[in-house]
């Protein structure tokens, strides 16, 4: 189709292999992308894991500008924004996920920027650009990148400036088909200062006036202004020493959710659309009403700074990576998602984090590739949990009642790591690894309920403290297994690795029960064992892996209706066993057309359930029947890229990809649910030869399929009196199409 498209647009002829190496969109997405997926760079193909791997120009080529945009292209992995609080990371791989925003939560997909964990979920899903590399790892990576990436880790590395002087303006705009417009603006700069010292300067700006229509109003929804400035410096003080220092300030503001409310699984309706004059939103649209628009607030600093120091043993290196990160924001949120004041929720949060990683990596007698480190972590969070409900009573004046609550908590976390590649043949390596972690965790918390119109704020420390408690865990993380080289083109690896998922405390405490208590829920403990297959061929790749996972002590949300809203109780629920297959490939079918493709296949169940999951009453073979949230059976992806001359000027690079994922349950109960995708995005590039000049006609989710970031139940009255029903279930943008213009020079 876009072949068509574009030669008709453009009246052009192929081009090459030779000639679209100039940074055609062919010999783009046929690069061997770079990774760091073992704590040193090789190549993505060389790697004994599973990977899916962009680089700077492949980002551009596809055009991701943030990690949603990878949510439906990869197989098993599943990128969601929640949307309860936007910007708020609910990631999945091989069915392994989280469905919560509450401040805390830890994350069975770990998030790493430039090397540095992120240690809080919330506000990390916006807007990215002046990227190096996108890194997605599948499968537990607890031996060199710790607790928390039992479902996987992402990788995101931003650029430095390079040896060459080079900057780069973009300006793009894109609009749906009612909504208002998208506008981006960026920019950066950067190359060598002196001999040995280095700087880059990235600027971006975005103005989002809101895809959605709010029926209640007539109002555009869904706004948000992010800018970000992030300086970057290396220096190279000796031939044996480099140092980055990497900055980043980062400024978002903008509504909040996009609130939908629609019939529940239990089958109620959201009961105040019709006595209000609005028709009920059907689950399978955009259509949203509702009173309050809301809004987040986010501000964030992040320092970054890397050494390098080269030496002799093993021809190694011993590289320090040191993170701080702190972040403040606040939102208001419509959690009813109806056009009357039942539910609003106000919040504040204050996080602080820094790390420091030691480690070293060096390869002896040709043979043993050795890394190992050791690792400090701290992270303080400081949360504010506020709920109005019943404002209409009053006549939407104010709430009928208020609940204020929420808690600090406080971790440390330390760990010790080595990992070994032992060549025992020219063809057979030996893969070994282990890790030993020790965590520990303080906690205050202020429950909800208790709190019934007495205004306070845990940050503010005017919150009556119920709940203190301190606890800590530790685990040994052991990795065995082996790579047999085929050819130099070609492998298959096979291992067994143990990761685990930090315990911890709920700082949301909403229920009434006094059985109910905030924690400490125990660690989630998983066991993978994969067959992989990996190769590269003249005219492209071809990898593929089955993989069983043994999931024990299963750590879940449980999100069910409850008297002040909502109650959300994290516990360990089940074991449970995964068992999965994945393929992707990149073939050339001609010079200048490339075709792409990815399948994926879970078949997800639970072996032993310790919680009444269906709330029937009962723990039975009912409980074990039911799905596991965010673990879809089926994804896949297939995609086409095509370039052709356009006479002397340049050539014209068009692509078109569609993605499919199956529907899959949000809650454990299996009443709410997320729907299936069918995701197409299109787009066509005209570049210059000299590569100076880029512009750019580009369409998203072309079919205008709704997608929830989640499907909450909600109680059918509120307090036994005001009819409530319905779901909060926050929408994400349908189909929308822009233009974008680059300059290089």
């Amino acid at each position: 189709m876009v072949a068509l498209v574009a030669s008709t647009l453009f009246g052009g002829t192929p081009v090459f292999a030779q000639e679209s190496a100039r940074s055609g969109s062919v010999a783009s997405l046929l690069e061997e992308v770079v990774v760091t997926a073992r704590k040193r760079e090789e190549g993505a193909q060389e790697v004994p894991l599973s990977v899916t791997a962009y680089n700077s120009d492949q980002i551009e080529t596809l055009k991701i500008r943030d990690l949603f945009s990878l949510s439906t292209g990869m197989p098993n992995v599943v990128l969601d924004d929640v949307g309860t609080s936007r910007g708020t990371a609910n990631f999945s791989i091989r069915g392994l996920g989280i469905n919560s925003s509450i401040p805390g939560i830890d994350p069975t997909v770990g998030l790493f920027i430039n090397g540095v964990y992120i240690g809080n979920n919330v506000g990390v899903v916006f807007d990215s650009f002046d990227l190096e590399s996108i890194e997605v790892l599948r499968g537990p990576q607890g031996i060199l990148f710790g607790r928390n990436v039992t479902g996987g880790a992402v990788l995101m590395n931003t650029r430095k400036p390079g040896d060459e002087f080079n900057a780069t303006i973009k300006a793009a705009a894109d609009t749906g088909e009612d909504g208002g417009w998208n506008r981006y603006l960026m920019g950066a700069v950067g190359g060598p200062v002196t001999d040995t010292f280095g700087a880059r300067l990235t600027l971006y700006y975005n103005d989002d006036q809101g895809w959605f229509e709010n029926q209640f109003d007539g109002q555009n929804v869904g706004k948000v202004e992010q800018m970000v400035a992030r300086p970057t410096f290396t220096w190279a003080p000796t031939d044996t020493l480099d140092l980055v220092l990497r900055y980043e300030h980062a400024d978002i503001e903008g509504d909040g959710p996009v609130a939908q409310s629609h019939r529940n699984g239990s089958g109620v309706d959201p009961l105040q659309f019709e006595p209000n004059g609005f028709a009920i939103p059907d689950r399978n649209s955009f259509d949203v009403a509702y009173d309050e628009v809301g809004y987040q607030d986010n501000e964030s600093d992040f320092l970054t700074l890397q050494a390098d120091q080269a030496v002799d043993l093993g021809d190694g290196t011993i590289t320090a990576i040191y993170g701080w990160r702190e972040g403040e924001g606040e939102s208001r949120a419509d959690i009813d998602g109806q056009p009357v004041w039942l539910f609003h929720a106000p919040a504040a949060l204050e996080t602080e984090q820094s790390s420091l990683e030691v480690r070293y990596t060096g390869t002896f007698n040709d043979r043993a590739t050795v890394t190992t480190g050791l690792y400090y972590f701290e992270n303080e969070i400081n949360y504010d949990e506020n709920r109005e409900l019943g404002g209409i009573v009053l006549g939407g004046t104010r709430a009928f009642a208020t609940f204020h609550g929420g808690g600090n908590l406080d971790i440390e976390t330390y760990g010790l790591f080595t990992a070994v590649d032992y060549d025992l043949t020219d063809t057979l390596t030996l893969n070994a690894g282990i890790r030993f972690s020790y965590e520990e965790k303080q906690v205050e918390i202020a429950t909800l309920p208790p709190s019934r119109d007495m205004p306070c704020s845990v940050i503010s420390g005017t919150c009556t403290i119920d709940f203190t408690d301190k606890a800590d865990w530790d685990s040994w993380a052991p990795k065995l297994g082996a790579t047999y080289h085929i050819s130099d083109d070609a492998r298959v690896y096979a291992h067994w690795t143990r990761g685990f998922r930090s315990g911890g405390y709920n700082l949301r405490n909403t229920s009434v029960d006094p059985n109910d208590t905030p924690g400490p829920f125990d660690e989630e403990q998983v066991d993978n064992y994969e067959i992989g297959y990996k190769s590269t061929f003249g005219r492209g790749k071809l990898n593929a892996a089955v993989f069983y996972n043994e999931i024990s002590d299963m750590q879940r949300e449980l999100n069910k209706p409850g008297p002040i809203g909502v109650i959300q109780l994290i516990q360990n629920t089940a074991d449970a066993e995964i068992f999965g297959v994945e393929i992707d490939t990149t073939y050339a079918i001609l010079d200048n057309l490339l075709i792409f493709a990815s399948l994926g296949y879970i078949d997800a169940e639970y072996s032993e359930v310790l919680i009444d999951l269906n709330e029937d009453g009962v723990i039975d073979s009912k409980d074990k029947q039911l799905d596991l949230p965010r673990a879809p059976e089926w994804t896949y992806s297939v995609g086409l890229s095509l370039d052709l001359d356009v006479g002397d000027w340049g050539y014209a690079s068009s692509r078109v990809n569609y993605a499919y994922r199956d529907e899959t349950a949000f809650t454990d109960s299996n009443l709410g649910y997320i729907l299936e995708q069918e995701i197409v995005d299109a787009g066509i590039d005209l570049r210059s030869n000299d590569g100076v000049w880029t512009f750019s006609i580009y369409g998203k989710n072309l079919l205008d399929e709704v997608k929830h970031g989640g499907d909450t139940q909600l109680p059918p009255d509120l307090q036994g009196a005001l009819p409530w029903g319905g779901t909060f279930s926050p929408l994400a943008k349908g189909r929308h199409y822009g233009a974008e213009v680059v300059y290089n020079f």
